[in-house]
């Protein structure tokens, strides 16, 4: 049944084993219509869903066997796991459903647009804000056994300088921000982690670039904040030459456009930091 708007009821839906659509019927009634996420590839299913009752946001992703969860899953634990301790940033999660081959996550539905970054964009003093608060967080013991310096361990001889105890979300990209009136959501925490404050920063990079910045515009915003400043520019350099080589690696699986675009601003990046 289509619905205006973009709503309609997807095929996939009815792969979802009947606990979990309980529990979503529970929260919105009998669902008249879902509208996928244009953006994000960290589950199998990531919709809004309507019923009579309300909205909810559901991320679903489908286990590799039984007993073997799979990427997608193992990142929805994270982002159930993470939650309590971030509810003044993300959506609240309403439920998790741990049914058959399937995970579910069930949260609130959160109306918005997502950032820019273009040079001179207001979304750019949002980004900000929630860079420094993030940054006065302290990670919560939930991700003790979480360092972020293990993504990067296949392009870098040494990751101690990516260690710390910094709460880091890792993916602070546009469209992983919801802004509406009063409120501004940050979404998708699969990469959620703990390490060194400035590796978020880093990470903030390649999304300037792409969105408008030089490098060096990059580097002047990049310096409000003393996580930034303090940093060794040694390891910045190394972070940036070992990020070009992840994506150059990337390349070789995913040559999608948005890949090639993304690799290219780590390139930049990189180059910019060697000169």
């Amino acid at each position: 049944m289509d619905q205006q708007g973009g709503w309609s009821v997807r095929r996939e839906w009815g792969e979802l084993p009947r606990a979990v659509l309980d529990a979503v019927e529970a929260r919105t009634g009998p669902v008249v219509g879902v509208r996928p996420a244009v953006e994000g590839n960290h589950a199998d299913i990531a919709s809004a869903v309507i019923g009579p009752r309300g909205r909810l946001f559901l991320k679903a992703a489908r286990r590799i066997s039984a007993e073997v969860d799979g990427p997608e899953v193992r990142a929805l634990r994270w982002e159930a796991a993470i939650n309590p301790h971030v509810t003044e940033f993300a959506p609240r999660l309403l439920f998790r459903q741990d049914a058959g081959e399937w995970l579910a996550l069930g949260y609130e539905y959160v109306d918005g647009r997502h950032a820019d970054f273009a040079p001179g964009s207001p979304d750019l003093e949002i980004l900000a804000v929630t860079i420094e608060a993030l940054q006065a967080r302290a990670a919560p013991d939930v991700l003790a056994a979480k360092q972020a310096g293990r993504r990067w361990e296949t392009v870098m001889d040494d990751v101690a300088p990516l260690a710390g105890t910094a709460l880091l979300h890792l993916d602070l990209n546009p469209a992983n921000f919801l802004i509406g009136p009063g409120r501004v959501a940050l979404v998708d925490w699969s990469f959620v982690a703990r390490g060194a404050a400035w590796l978020e920063l880093a990470l903030v990079v390649p999304w300037l670039l792409k969105a408008g910045h030089s490098p060096g515009e990059a580097d002047g915003w990049l310096s409000r904040f003393p996580a930034w400043k303090a940093a060794d520019p040694r390891h910045l350099t190394g972070f940036a030459e070992a990020f070009a080589a992840k994506w150059r690696l990337n390349l070789e699986n995913i040559a999608e456009p948005w890949a090639v675009r993304h690799a290219d601003a780590a390139r930049q990046w990189a180059e910019y930091r060697t000169r």
